[in-house]
């Protein structure tokens, strides 16, 4: 009879919510979609979504108009919009955006650090198939960037 190991695999905080319950959901918590307003560059953001989306763009209207989106599934969807002028090193700097954008959410939110810091070591994965880039790619084969930048204020806080 094989033993269940009690080391715990990676933690699918979005999908996996009975593995985080007594969290408090992290799904929603760690969220960049939750509301956890975030002050970055002079001004108040409502999630870290509408920063993230925002910074994609040139025009500081185009930015201030995402900053003001009703809500951040909106946010993410005009910052889709081609006809809005992309940043040219938009690929080179997203990673350091939603870096920025982690840290000022972990670092300006106590409670959610102390979350953070509860799920101890486990390793952080955006399970989807849709995504191989922020995610694991459904089958671990992904780089999970958005995994990876969520256990760096974990592991800056010890």
């Amino acid at each position: 009879m094989r033993r269940a190991s009690s080391r715990p695999g990676p933690l699918r905080p979005w999908h996996e919510r009975e593995r985080c319950a007594k969290l408090r959901s992290i799904s929603g918590d760690c969220s960049n979609f939750a509301h956890s307003p975030i002050k970055v560059r002079g001004k108040t953001w409502p999630t870290t979504e509408h920063f993230f989306q925002a910074q994609k763009f040139e025009n500081a209207s185009d930015q201030e108009e995402l900053r003001r989106a009703n809500s951040p599934m909106l946010a993410a969807r005009m910052g889709q919009d081609r006809k809005r002028k992309l940043r040219r090193d938009w690929e080179s700097v997203k990673v350091a955006v939603m870096r920025e954008a982690l840290q000022a959410k972990f670092s300006q939110h106590e409670d959610l650090a102390r979350l953070l810091q509860a799920i101890g070591d486990a390793k952080l994965v955006e399970p989807t198939e849709h995504d191989d880039s922020w995610g694991d790619g459904g089958d671990g084969s992904g780089s999970n960037m958005l995994g990876r930048l969520l256990m760096e204020p974990r592991a800056a806080a010890r």
